[in-house]
């Protein structure tokens, strides 16, 4: 049975009711999750399992399983079976800065509309790497193209296409290395204001002024034509958490 990606929907939420539905030495399925799978170069969530019997079990991380299934993982003898009741408890700290920068490396593929070969996401530094050819970029310009996104607090959805929809606009797929998951029939998308368009199945904060102050911290030349770009928080940002 498929996990219920509890998280598309609710993002900001940090506790779920869940109920396992199978179980190994290390991994833990639940028929609903808050915990993202890694993926897409955002890192699987961490977090707590409360049991109904007063233990807390450390997710120590989240992936994808087969059939849909998302897999937690847990330290081994952790002595959960399957109908046993728990609440999970996001690492909500981690969550948010991933989403931050989730949604910062959206802005970037915006002021640097380039195809992109690679990517990662962490809690304080991510970045992009660029089929640039010969363009060349100045990161102090760069940063001001990007505070100038962030400062104009352009709302960030997501909806979903069909695959259909997807191959008629093929120009909205920014990634030149991975293809959006296929077979479910949809694809999710989204959306920055009216800046930005793209698959993608990870989590996002609600507007762009929530990301914060963000710096080019490097331009590194990964090849001939392909340059990595590599964005840092210079402060904290505040509220996230409802």
């Amino acid at each position: 049975m498929a996990t219920l990606l509890h998280f598309r929907d609710h993002p900001y939420q940090c506790q779920l009711e869940a109920i396992v539905t199978a179980v190994d030495e290390t991994g833990v399925v639940t028929d609903r999750t808050l915990f993202y799978p890694m993926g897409g170069g955002q890192p699987g969530d961490t977090g707590i399992f409360a049991t109904a019997d007063g233990r807390s079990l450390a997710v120590t991380d989240t992936r994808k399983g087969e059939v849909r299934d998302v897999v937690h993982q847990l330290a081994p003898g952790h002595g959960l079976q399957p109908g046993d009741r728990l609440t999970q408890q996001l690492d909500w700290s981690r969550r948010w800065a991933h989403m931050r920068m989730h949604s910062a490396l959206h802005l970037l593929s915006v002021a640097v509309p380039r195809g992109v070969t690679g990517g990662s996401i962490g809690a304080d530094r991510g970045r992009l790497d660029f089929d640039l050819g010969e363009l060349t970029l100045d990161k102090g310009e760069l940063s001001e193209r990007l505070n100038a996104l962030v400062a104009e607090d352009h709302p960030i959805t997501s909806e979903w296409i069909s695959e259909a929809e997807l191959d008629a606009r093929p120009e909205l797929v920014k990634t030149m290395s991975v293809t959006p998951p296929r077979g479910a029939g949809e694809i999710r998308m989204v959306r920055i204001g009216g800046i930005d368009y793209q698959p993608c199945g990870g989590t996002h904060v609600a507007s762009t002024g929530e990301i914060g102050v963000l710096e080019v911290a490097g331009i590194k030349n990964r090849g001939a034509r392909n340059r990595r770009i590599i964005l840092r928080f210079t402060e904290p940002a505040g509220g996230g958490q409802p």
